[in-house]
């Protein structure tokens, strides 16, 4: 059913496939824009690129895609604290609309830096979509506008989420045996 390693399935790919669904419809129905004015959508690099293309294949509005890279565990398995862009935006989003996609929030503190840093850029609206939101480890007060699954402890992997790098191209959200709490 899955690779060795692994724990147990947490989201299968039609769950996943579904709520994805969901949150591109409540997208659509929120972000309803003034003609002329584009959707900005920053996708955070690396675990939320494969999110981000099937979530804007579900919003039913014109959009851009724009990333942004950001370090803050240095390659270890807790934050280190310190946080910087390591790829910017290629585009302005002053007066534009803008959606975040990550693919998980966990204590918050590096999706705060990163509305601290777009709000000085001047959008018109700033929103925050995330596929997993793990509230219970949450640190810095944060509104998510768009949250796919409230997860739990589990170190999860695939469909984007990786350990050491592995595992991104899993279907289906899964843990690993032996990592995590």
């Amino acid at each position: 059913m899955y690779p060795k390693g692994f724990d147990r399935v947490v989201f299968t790919a039609e769950e996943i496939s579904s709520r994805v669904r969901e949150l591109g419809a409540q997208i659509t129905v929120d972000l309803r824009q003034d003609p002329g004015n584009t959707l900005a959508v920053i996708g955070m690099l690396k675990g939320g690129f494969i999110f981000l293309a099937d979530l804007i294949r579900a919003i039913e509005l014109d959009l851009t895609v724009d990333f942004m890279a950001i370090s803050s565990y240095g390659g270890a398995s807790a934050s280190s604290g310190g946080v910087r862009i390591v790829k910017d935006l290629s585009e302005s989003i002053f007066e534009r609309d803008v959606l975040i996609v990550e693919d998980i929030v966990d204590t918050g503190l590096t999706l705060s830096y990163i509305l601290r840093n777009l709000r000085e850029r001047g959008p018109r609206e700033l929103k925050v979509c995330t596929l997993l939101n793990r509230t219970a480890r949450r640190i810095a007060p944060l509104q998510i506008d768009y949250s796919g699954f409230e997860i739990g402890e589990e170190f999860l992997v695939g469909y984007g989420l990786d350990h050491l790098q592995m595992s991104r191209n899993l279907r289906y959200i899964c843990t690993v045996r032996g990592v995590g709490p």
